[in-house]
């Protein structure tokens, strides 16, 4: 299974600059490219301790030698990019997504060597890389991207996976985000933003509710509220306005008419002009099964969502990712890196409207995508930084994918950390076609796998289908000796109920 990039070159239409959602200081119309964020908003400086040889300086390396022997390949058009020199790669960031990305790279041939690392600061991280002779940076999580990882490295001459500052705001402003698809034609919601309670209420009262309560800024995926009553509404606003429960972050809010429909992830790689699509993936945000609880970063998905097919792949692609990656470089902020696009696909019409922009790879999606593609993900992000991936298709596994993510007891409020986990081994040798990923792990004084995070283990199968992907996941599930942590038991229900259907 392959695929092909999509140029944005040609003609850019633009859309009516929408005055209909505000007037004054909460106005939704205008643009404006810039927008400030606090450090405070940054990231653990801590790594997992991920599946690969860890310094206690938190490297994580994996030496070519040790690389998994699979029967990937890449596309013929891959091949003839691939030069014969290989890369060091270092990937920043700490967490199940970079295990994932450092397991793909891992395999990429046209890898020497692959680094995981945080990033105290941009000095350090131009040091180490050349120190180390670093080929490309990959940068996993979206802060470090908000506050000018990317715009430093790439000031060095250090190639760089993921976008400028003024690009990442696309998901560092959910305002900036909006004002992109009223200027371009992108469809979305419908929306206004409010930095006054007061104001933000009344608005509120004029729509009516369900509604949807949004913090403007990166708020750790807890920043959206799904309001089905006015007093929900009033009082998630009267949270982020009054009470300064996210900060800086919550200082501005976008609200938003509440789409009915199912929910889909979509990614593209992109190099600035041309915008490789990804498959498909499909994750489960709520705590509880029958999607009931508070949001989470992600409690599982799978890869490929039954609901994006290919007539949709191309809808996506045409009406919104390549209009944002013309918007973006027309406004002089080219976008070099993953888009993820959270999708809503309207019950009423069977079409795609987005609901917001991430601007790193999905966590848990990323787990799923990275098992299932078999070119040389190495090359591929390489030539998005060189603005080429033109020449680029991407050749992916026919099999399903899903990961399930155990999580401490408690989250996504507080929970204990520094509980023993036991048992991986045996749960990866289930089937050869399952990997655990770790996301918030650690080694204590005695040598023992505990946990320190919220999502603590992404466990990770492949099938030939939906059911034996799920099989083989839960099977390994029930192999890990963890009692306080937990799991949701439905992962893939969408996918099971759309092949019933059908």
């Amino acid at each position: 299974m392959a695929c092909a990039a999509y140029s944005a070159r040609g003609p850019l239409k633009l859309g009516a600059r929408a005055a209909r959602h505000g007037t004054g200081s909460n106005s939704c119309d205008g643009w404006r490219t810039s927008v400030s964020y606090p450090a405070s908003q940054g990231w653990s400086s801590k790594c997992s301790s991920v599946a690969m040889r860890v310094t206690s300086h938190c490297h994580a390396i994996v030496s070519a030698s040790a690389r998994w022997h699979s029967n990937s390949k890449a596309s013929a058009t891959d091949s003839s990019i691939v030069s014969d020199e290989r890369i060091t790669v270092l990937v920043i960031g700490g967490g199940g997504r970079e295990h994932a990305l450092c397991y793909a790279l891992n395999r990429s041939p046209s890898c020497r060597a692959v680094l995981c690392a945080p990033a105290p600061s941009s000095d350090a991280v131009i040091s180490f890389c050349h120190k180390e002779g670093v080929g490309m940076v990959v940068v996993g999580p979206e802060a470090p991207l908000v506050a000018g990882l990317a715009n430093d490295l790439v000031k060095a001459g250090i190639p760089t996976f993921g976008p400028s500052s003024e690009a990442a705001a696309l998901e560092g402003s959910k305002d900036f985000m909006k004002k992109l698809c009223d200027k371009y034609d992108i469809p979305t919601a419908k929306y206004c933003t409010f930095m006054d309670a007061a104001e933000a209420k009344q608005y509120v009262e004029q729509q009516g509710a369900p509604i949807v309560i949004k913090a403007d800024g990166l708020a750790a995926g807890k920043g959206v509220v799904v309001a089905m009553t006015l007093d929900e509404a009033f009082e998630a606003i009267d949270s982020m306005l009054v009470q300064g429960s996210f900060g800086s972050a919550g200082s501005r809010v976008i609200i938003e008419e509440f789409l009915e429909g199912e929910e889909a992830s979509f990614f593209a790689v992109v190099d600035g002009e041309n915008a490789l699509p990804l498959e498909s993936a499909q994750d489960h945000k709520r705590v509880g099964d029958g999607d009931v609880g508070p949001n989470t970063g992600g409690m599982g998905a799978y890869s490929p969502a039954p609901i994006v097919t290919e007539e949709l792949k191309d809808i996506v692609m045409k009406s919104i990712i390549i209009p944002t990656v013309k918007g973006m470089a027309a406004e002089g902020c080219k976008f070099v890196g993953v888009l993820y696009a959270g999708l809503m696909i309207e019950k009423k019409s069977g079409l795609p409207k987005l609901i917001e922009y991430n601007v790193r790879f999905g966590d848990p999606e990323c787990q799923v995508l990275m098992m299932r593609l078999e070119s040389d993900l190495a090359q591929v992000l390489l030539s998005a930084c060189k603005g080429e991936l033109g020449k680029v298709s991407l050749t992916w596994s026919p099999e399903m994918a899903m990961v399930v993510v155990m999580a401490s007891q408690g989250y996504p409020g507080s929970y204990k950390k520094g509980t023993v986990i036991k048992n991986l081994d045996k749960a990866e040798q289930v089937c050869p076609a399952v990997k655990i990923f770790h996301a918030g792990t650690a080694m204590d004084g005695n040598g023992n796998l505990v946990a320190v995070g919220g999502r603590v283990l992404g466990i990770t199968a492949k099938g030939k289908d939906i059911e034996e992907a799920r099989e083989r996941v839960y099977e390994a599930v029930d192999a890990v000796d963890w009692p306080e942590g937990f799991v949701r038991r439905d992962i893939g229900w969408r996918a099971l109920q759309h092949k019933q259907m059908v």
